[in-house]
């Protein structure tokens, strides 16, 4: 079976419903995976926007969501999920603004796209004492990764 990230919210390269947005109820989707590789010792998320601050003229990717040292099983998180609910020994990091946990799409231009993408690691993540942001998740991953997967959504706020 394939490593495969999906969410029961929106399918791969549609629309992120309002819900999951800055112009709604600012929930994190609920994701689902399976098909970790059996080598993997745990699965790090990472979610971006790369076409920050307009998709004609993106000049980064903006951080909307990283969680880390989940279980390297299938299963998902919950739509809504909070620190407190994540599994045990699972860790939120910091998000474009700089702030621990998930950060609604509220593109300020146009249609925007947020990769979902989830990776295998071959060895549970060092913890630090402080939330990693995206360069020390990066750094903390390299020569860990194993296998990865993306779900990709798009957001466009209503005129």
């Amino acid at each position: 079976m394939a490593f495969e990230l999906t969410s029961p919210a929106f399918q791969h390269n549609g629309t992120i419903p309002a819900r999951y947005t800055g112009d709604g109820a600012e929930l994190s989707p609920a994701l689902e995976w399976q098909g970790v590789p059996e080598a993997a010792q745990s699965l790090a998320l990472i979610v971006d926007d790369p076409d920050a601050p307009d998709p004609d003229q993106p000049r980064e990717r903006e951080v909307h969501w990283l969680v880390y040292n989940l279980p390297a099983e299938d299963g998902g998180l919950p739509e809504g999920v909070t620190a407190a609910a994540l599994p045990e020994g699972a860790s939120e990091g910091l998000n474009g603004g700089h702030s621990v946990g998930y950060m609604a799409p509220l593109p300020a231009v146009g249609k925007h796209r947020y990769f979902f993408r989830l990776y295998a690691l071959a060895a549970p993540l060092s913890e630090t004492g402080v939330p990693f942001d995206r360069g020390a998740l990066e750094r903390a991953m390299s020569g860990l990764v194993l296998a990865h997967t993306e779900l990709v959504g798009l957001y466009r706020r209503p005129e």
